[in-house]
C-alpha cells in the first residue's frame, strides 16, 4: 500500500464559503505571526524554535482579545499550518529550500486537515465546524483510509479538495518495448519510433486575449468592484491555460507509460535554459520539467523503467547508425548526413534514438531485443 492523493472540485454553499474564508484568513494570520516570532528569535538570540514551542505560542495567541476570532475555526487547520512551517524551516536549514515566506491574502489560499478535522458519513464529506456536507465533483472514487484533506481556493475563485489515503500499486503487464524521448519547441516530443507530437503552445495561443484582459484590468480603479471582476477574468484565463496544459501532459505521459517498458529522457537544465530571454517564455510554456515529473511517478506506479540521460550526452551529434561523432551542429541544422557511413538523419529523431540506446545501455539491456 502507498499514499495517494486525489483532487476534486468543491462547490460550497454560502455558509461554507464564509467558514472557509475565515479558516484561510486564520491560517494565514497564524503562519505570519509565528514566522515573524521565529525569525526574530533566530536573528536576535540564535534560537531555533521547534513545533512544540510554536504550538504553545499559538495557545497564547488565541487568548489575546484582539485575536479571539482564531477560535472560530478548526484548531486542526491552525496546528497543521505550524507543522508545515516546521517542515519548511527544516528544509531551509538542510539547504533544500529557501527561507519560508509570509503568506498573502491575494492569490491561492489553502489549509490542511488531518482525519480528526473531517469525516466521511454515508458517503458524504463533513469538515469541522460545519454540519452540512461539502458537495464534491466525484470524478473518481475516494481513496481508502483517508488521513488528510487539503482545501484550496485558486485565484479564479474555484474551490478544490485534495484527499490523501491509501491505494495499491497496480503494475501494468510487462513489455519488451523501449523508447527514447527528445523534447523540443516546434515539436513537444520526438520519439525514437519516429513519431513527432506537436507542441500545443497553450500560452501562445491565448497570449492576445490575455494581453487584452490585462490591459482592461490595468485601466480599472484600484479597489473597485470592476477591477476585481477584471482580475478574476485574467485569473480564469490563466486557469484555462494551466488546466489545458496539465490535461495534455497527463494524457501524453500516460500513453507513453502504457505502451513502453523502458522510457529514456534527457536530464535537461531547464532552470539554466530559461535564462535565455529569447526562449524563456516558450520553454516555460512547454513545461518539460512537469512532463518528466509525471513520467517519473507514473513509471514507479505502473512498474516501468524511467532512465535519465546525462545532460551533456551528445545525442544530437552522434550518428545513430554507426556511432560516428561529427562536428557540433547549430540549432538551425534540422537534418544532416553522416560523414562516415552516409546515413541521412532527422536531427530530432536521431537524438531520440541515441537517447534510447544510451538509456538501455545504462540499465544493461540490449537495444535490439527491447525494440521488438
Amino acid at each position: 500500500m502507498s499514499q495517494l492523493a486525489h483532487k476534486y472540485r468543491v462547490y460550497p454553499n454560502a455558509e461554507q464559503k464564509v467558514l472557509l474564508a475565515k479558516t484561510f484568513g486564520c491560517v494565514r494570520v497564524v503562519w505570519n505571526n509565528i514566522l515573524d516570532w521565529r525569525s526574530k528569535e533566530y536573528s536576535l538570540n540564535a534560537t531555533k524554535i521547534n513545533y512544540v514551542a510554536s504550538a504553545k505560542r499559538l495557545t497564547a495567541i488565541k487568548q489575546i482579545p484582539e485575536l479571539v476570532w482564531l477560535q472560530e475555526v478548526s484548531n486542526v487547520a491552525l496546528q497543521q499550518s505550524l507543522r508545515a512551517q516546521d517542515v519548511a524551516f527544516s528544509n531551509f536549514f538542510a539547504k533544500r529550500a529557501q527561507y519560508p515566506k509570509f503568506k498573502s491574502k491575494h492569490g491561492k489560499q489553502s489549509f490542511r486537515l488531518t482525519n480528526s478535522g473531517f469525516r466521511i458519513k454515508d458517503g458524504e464529506l463533513y469538515i469541522a465546524k460545519s454540519n452540512v456536507p461539502l458537495v464534491l465533483s466525484l470524478s473518481r472514487p475516494l481513496p481508502n483510509n483517508l488521513n488528510s484533506a487539503t482545501i484550496s481556493l485558486d485565484a479564479s475563485g474555484r474551490y478544490f479538495i485534495s484527499l490523501q489515503g491509501e491505494a495499491e500499486k497496480l503494475p501494468l503487464p510487462e513489455l519488451t518495448k523501449s523508447i527514447g524521448l527528445d523534447v523540443g519547441l516546434t515539436h513537444f516530443v520526438i520519439t525514437s519510433d519516429g513519431d513527432k507530437v506537436e507542441n500545443p503552445k497553450f500560452y501562445r495561443k491565448q497570449a492576445f486575449k490575455l494581453a487584452r484582459l490585462q490591459r482592461s484590468h490595468s485601466r480599472k480603479v484600484k479597489g473597485s468592484i470592476n477591477r476585481n471582476k477584471a482580475r478574476i477574468a485574467v485569473a480564469r484565463l490563466h486557469a484555462v491555460i494551466a488546466d489545458s496544459r496539465k490535461d495534455f501532459l497527463h494524457k501524453l505521459s500516460t500513453k507513453i507509460i502504457r505502451e513502453n517498458q523502458t522510457i529514456s529522457v534527457e536530464d535537461l537544465n531547464v532552470a539554466g535554459m530559461v535564462k535565455n530571454h529569447h526562449l524563456a517564455k516558450s520553454i516555460s510554456d512547454a513545461s518539460w520539467s512537469e512532463f518528466t515529473r509525471m513520467l517519473e511517478y507514473k513509471a514507479g506506479w505502473y512498474g516501468r523503467n524511467l532512465v535519465s540521460i546525462n545532460r551533456y550526452y551528445p545525442s544530437s551529434q552522434l550518428c545513430s547508425a554507426c556511432g560516428h561523432y561529427g562536428e557540433k551542429k547549430a540549432l538551425n541544422v534540422r537534418s544532416w548526413l553522416c560523414a562516415k557511413c552516409g546515413a541521412e538523419h532527422d536531427r530530432d529523431i536521431n537524438a531520440a534514438i541515441n537517447i534510447n540506446t544510451a538509456g538501455l545501455a545504462e540499465i544493461g539491456l540490449n537495444p535490439k531485443v527491447c525494440q521488438i
